[in-house]
């Protein structure tokens, strides 16, 4: 029998971990599925959270509740701001960041939210209904899921 999610969300990288979290934050239940819970929120080779286009996002996200604002201060080693010799528009903070230290964080504030699974597991497939909901649940490694 498959367990109940009001929402599943595939991949837990930055915006995957930002958007399970809210969701089970409006009282959705919610499966975040990834292959490896040691690897949630991983970090490019480039471990920087700021600059101009992402450091825009960021703030967004930071308004809205979300918590990648929060972990790069937590776990920041250098903070920076861009283009200072430049006009304010261009100007950016920046933080570079443990790595490992951020998906721990992360995974923290995953594990700690009411209403949200992070089971690891591989993804199997994607359970496809014909009519309104393309995708209606997903088979992990785990068990199966389905959305309500």
């Amino acid at each position: 029998m498959a367990e109940l999610f009001d929402v599943i969300v595939v991949g837990a990288g930055h915006a995957g971990c930002e958007a399970a979290l809210a969701a089970a934050r409006m009282g959705c239940r919610t499966l975040l599925a990834t292959q490896s819970a040691d690897q949630v929120a991983q970090m490019s080779c480039n471990p920087a959270i700021g600059g101009l286009a992402k450091g825009q996002l960021v703030r967004e996200i930071d308004a809205l509740g979300g918590e990648m604002a929060k972990v790069a201060d937590e776990t920041g080693i250098q903070f920076r701001m861009l283009n200072t010799g430049k006009g304010p528009a261009v100007r950016s903070p920046r933080s570079q960041n443990d790595r490992t230290a951020y998906r721990a964080a992360m995974k923290r504030r995953i594990e700690r939210q009411e209403r949200l699974s992070a089971p690891p597991g591989d993804g199997e497939a994607l359970l496809i209904e014909q009519g309104e909901r393309p995708a209606s649940g997903a088979s992990t490694g785990w068990k199966s899921a389905a959305a309500r």
